[in-house]
């Protein structure tokens, strides 16, 4: 799936103090991408190895991502929320939680992180709107695809949480869906690392990282990109995935110019 060129050029300076405005491979830099599905973790709102929610570094991401959507890419967010809990900690047998209840209680923790996301996102000045999968009228809208996309139209960044609203579904997979629903040209995962690596490359230090992959390597190689489901629905629809480290001042706007980071997983040829 060839992504399709939006001819929309960002200003030739970013906001004061925004990421990335000392880099010329960033400043100016035109978006590739017309229509983005970003993927974030729970743990990119949270320190490495802490729990809940750290606003420094909800903002570190934020800045990010306003930086890319001032760029012209309409972009549409889906996030985790195990920096607060997951709902498979609850399976272990151990609990009084059942474990369709344990998954709806991680849906709620996503929620919590899109209203962090979305207040970050705000003080920047970037419109936004909230969506949730599970109705909850008092603090987001439900999210409806038509309306999700008219959102997108009109520039505002759309933060979708509770994954699908069904138990038993990862937000791996609620990213993969919404993006084939929103007619995404391309599914970005931001992770802590480069990209998909061999092994896991914080234990491993002489993990190979790949630099282009195809659905069936990610399979055949049990390569820890996404859950098999949202692999199988990007493969059986052709929707590219690109897997980069968010970290790196700047690589959300390098990752929607098209410049070459993190790994790509596509339909080989």
């Amino acid at each position: 799936m060839e992504a399709r060129q939006s001819g929309v050029k960002g200003p030739d300076a970013g906001p004061a103090g925004l990421p990335g405005q000392a880099n010329g491979a960033v400043e100016g830099a035109a978006v590739v991408y017309r229509r983005v599905l970003l993927k974030l973790s729970g743990e990119s709102f949270v320190r490495p190895g802490e729990r809940g929610i750290s606003m420094d570094e909800v903002l570190l991401v934020a800045r990010q991502v306003f930086l890319a959507a001032s760029r012209g890419v309409e972009l549409a967010i889906v996030i985790g929320g195990g920096n607060i809990l997951r709902g498979a900690s609850f399976t272990a047998g151990n609990s009084g939680v059942h474990e369709a209840t344990a998954h709806s209680m991680g849906m709620l923790a996503t929620v919590i992180n899109g209203l962090a996301l979305q207040d970050a996102l705000e003080s920047l000045g970037a419109q936004t709107r909230l969506m949730t999968a599970i109705r909850m009228d008092g603090v987001a809208e439900p999210y409806i695809r038509r309306r999700a996309r008219r959102h997108l139209e009109k520039g505002r960044i759309v933060i979708l949480a509770a994954g699908t609203g069904s138990p038993f579904v990862t937000t791996d997979t609620a990213a993969a869906q919404r993006a084939l629903e929103l007619e995404a040209d391309v599914l970005m995962k931001a992770t802590r690392v480069d990209g998909v690596y061999s092994d896991d490359p914080e234990k491993n230090p002489h993990a190979i990282l790949y630099r282009d992959l195809s659905y069936q390597q990610i399979r055949d190689q049990n390569l820890r990109v996404m859950d098999v489901t949202a692999i199988s629905q990007c493969m059986e629809h052709d929707m590219p995935i690109l897997v980069f480290n968010y970290r790196r001042e700047g690589n959300i706007v390098r990752a929607i110019a098209g410049e070459r980071i993190g790994s790509r997983v596509s339909r080989p040829g």
